[in-house]
C-alpha cells in the first residue's frame, strides 16, 4: 500500500531588501537599583556641601583636582588591595572595545595618586595638598546613606610623614561636618602600625581569632587567610563579641608607630578635639598604615552613622609605581552627610532672592526685554522673568509670589518710546523711566550695598 507522501510548503522567504523588524525591549522610565536622581528639592543641601567643604578646602591652601570616573581596574586590585570586599565584590568592572580591562572608580584616593604620579606632581612644594569630589561606584546591596552610585568629598596630603598633619586632617574632617550642622558628633581614631610592627601583630591576631574560628561568620573564617584585620570590624554581632577581647594594634606597635600615635593624640588634646581610641577601628582598604579615624554621628536621637573617615597611607605612592611618598587623607560620604543634616534640621544652603522682576507684554516688547534682563544681569542685578507668559496679570502674580522689591513693565508703547515703567510693589507707584538709566536707578533705589550679585567676574559688585 502507498503512502501519500507528506510536501511541507517552504517558509516564505522574506523579500530582498526588506528588513525584519526587530521586537523592541520595553523602555523602563526608572533609574537603577543604588542610584537616585538628585531632585531641585535636594539641591539646596547638596549646594551647602559643596560650597562648605569648597571653602574650607581654600582656607587650609588645598588645591582642586578632578580625575576620571573611569580607571584600569588593576589600578584598584593592587591599591585598595584583592581581598578587600570593594575589590571582590563591589567593584564595576568591564573591558572596553579595545580589550581594556578597566572599573568605574570605587574611590577617589586612588586616581589622585595615579594623576600625582603621572603628572610629576612630586616636584611641587610638600606637603601637596588636594581636594576632590564627585560620584564613586560599588555594586553593593544598598544601604542607608549608601548607594551605588554615591558622593564623596576627599582631602587628601602628600609628602610629609609628621603626625601634626594627621592631627590637622582631622581637625578639617571635624569642622567640615560641623559646618554643616552636625554638632553631635564622635571622633574615633586608632593606630593600625606599619608593615614592620604589623606582620607581627598580624601573626597575634590569628593566632586568637584560630582559637575563636567557630563563632566567626562565614566572610570572616575567610578573612582569617587573606586579610584578618577585617574581622575586628565586622558588624556581625558574634564577630564583635570575639573582638572585644582581641589583642589590640596600640598594645604592639614599633617605637616610630608608637611616637606618632602619641604626638597626635597630644596635637587633638592642643586642639580640644574630643576622641575616642578605638582598638577595632581598622577600614576596609589595605592601604592604610598608622593612624586610622572615623566621625560618626552621635545625637542620643536616631540611628548612629560612620559619616566619614580616613587615615596615613605611607605606602601606596610606591606600590603603584611611584616613589616613596608618605600620605594621609579622608572622605566624607554626602548622602550619608545630607540624610543627616535633614535629621538634625540643620539650615541648607539659601539662594539669593531677587528684588527685581521683569514682565513684558507683546512681541516687540518680549524681544527687548531679553536685552534689559542681560543688562541688568551684567551688572550684578539678580532680576526674576516669567518670558513665557503672555498676559501682564499672570506675570505679575508671579512677582507677588516671589515678594521682589520693583517690577519693570516693558510694553508695545515703552519699547518704541524707549522707555520702561517702574513698580515699587510696596506701594504700587509707579514711574516711566528712560530705558538708558534704568540700572543707574535701580542701583540707587535698592541702595547700592543690598543689590544681589552673584558672580565673581571682574566688573561684578561682590
Amino acid at each position: 500500500m502507498l503512502r501519500k507522501k507528506t510536501v511541507t510548503s517552504p517558509k516564505k522567504m522574506p523579500k530582498a531588501g526588506k528588513k525584519e523588524k526587530v521586537k523592541e525591549e520595553p523602555l523602563v522610565l526608572q533609574s537603577l537599583r543604588g542610584m537616585k536622581d538628585i531632585l531641585p528639592a535636594s539641591q539646596p543641601y547638596w549646594e551647602q556641601v559643596r560650597r562648605t567643604s569648597e571653602r574650607l578646602a581654600r582656607d587650609y591652601g588645598f588645591l582642586r583636582m578632578d580625575t576620571p570616573l573611569v580607571e584600569y581596574a588593576n589600578l584598584f586590585t593592587r591599591s585598595i588591595g584583592e581581598s578587600t570586599d570593594i575589590v571582590e565584590k563591589e567593584m564595576y568592572t568591564f573591558t572596553t572595545r579595545g580589550g581594556d580591562k578597566v572599573a568605574l572608580r570605587p574611590e577617589l584616593t586612588a586616581g589622585n595618586c595615579r594623576s600625582y604620579i603621572q603628572n610629576g606632581m612630586q616636584v611641587m612644594a610638600k606637603p601637596v595638598k588636594i581636594f576632590s569630589t564627585g560620584p564613586v561606584y560599588r555594586y553593593d546591596r544598598p544601604q542607608e546613606g549608601r548607594f551605588r552610585e554615591h558622593y564623596q568629598v576627599n582631602f587628601d596630603a602628600y609628602g610629609e610623614q609628621d603626625s601634626i598633619l594627621d592631627a590637622q586632617m582631622i581637625q578639617i574632617a571635624s569642622r567640615l561636618v560641623q559646618a554643616l550642622g552636625i554638632k553631635a558628633i564622635q571622633l574615633q581614631v586608632n593606630s593600625i602600625g606599619c608593615p614592620v610592627c604589623r606582620k607581627s601583630y598580624k601573626d597575634l591576631l590569628v593566632s586568637y581569632l584560630e582559637s575563636k574560628k567557630t563563632r566567626l561568620c562565614q566572610d570572616c573564617k575567610r578573612r582569617l587567610a587573606t586579610n584578618p584585620l577585617r574581622v575586628l570590624d565586622c558588624k556581625e554581632d558574634k564577630c564583635f563579641q570575639v573582638a572585644v577581647s582581641a589583642p589590640q594594634s596600640v598594645d604592639h606597635l614599633c617605637e616610630d608607630c608608637r611616637v606618632h600615635f602619641r604626638t597626635l593624640l597630644e596635637y587633638l588634646d592642643e586642639l580640644d578635639l574630643l576622641y575616642t581610641i578605638n582598638p577595632r577601628l581598622v577600614r576596609g582598604l589595605d592601604y592604610y598604615t598608622k593612624t586610622v579615624f572615623e566621625i560618626w554621628s552621635a545625637s542620643e536621637e536616631g540611628k548612629k552613622l560612620s559619616l566619614g573617615g580616613g587615615g596615613r597611607y605611607d605606602n601606596l605612592m610606591k606600590a603603584i609605581g611611584g616613589e616613596d611618598t608618605p600620605a594621609i587623607g579622608f572622605a566624607i560620604g554626602v548622602e550619608r552627610i545630607i540624610e543627616e543634616m535633614k535629621r538634625v534640621q540643620a539650615k541648607p544652603y539659601k539662594p539669593p532672592r531677587p528684588k527685581v522682576f521683569l514682565a513684558q507684554l507683546g512681541a516687540l516688547a518680549k524681544k527687548k526685554s531679553l536685552r534689559m534682563f542681560s543688562d541688568l544681569e551684567k551688572n550684578g542685578i539678580l532680576v526674576a522673568e516669567s518670558f513665557g507668559r503672555g498676559s501682564l496679570k499672570s506675570q505679575l502674580k508671579v512677582a507677588n509670589r516671589l515678594g521682589v522689591e520693583i517690577t519693570l513693565i516693558l510694553g508695545q508703547k515703552e519699547t518704541l518710546d524707549g522707555t520702561v515703567i517702574v513698580k515699587n510693589m510696596s506701594t504700587g507707584a509707579q514711574e516711566t523711566i528712560s530705558a538708558e538709566k534704568l540700572v543707574d536707578l535701580i542701583k540707587k533705589k535698592l541702595k547700592t550695598d543690598n543689590v544681589i550679585t552673584y558672580h565673581n567676574n571682574p566688573g561684578h559688585t561682590n
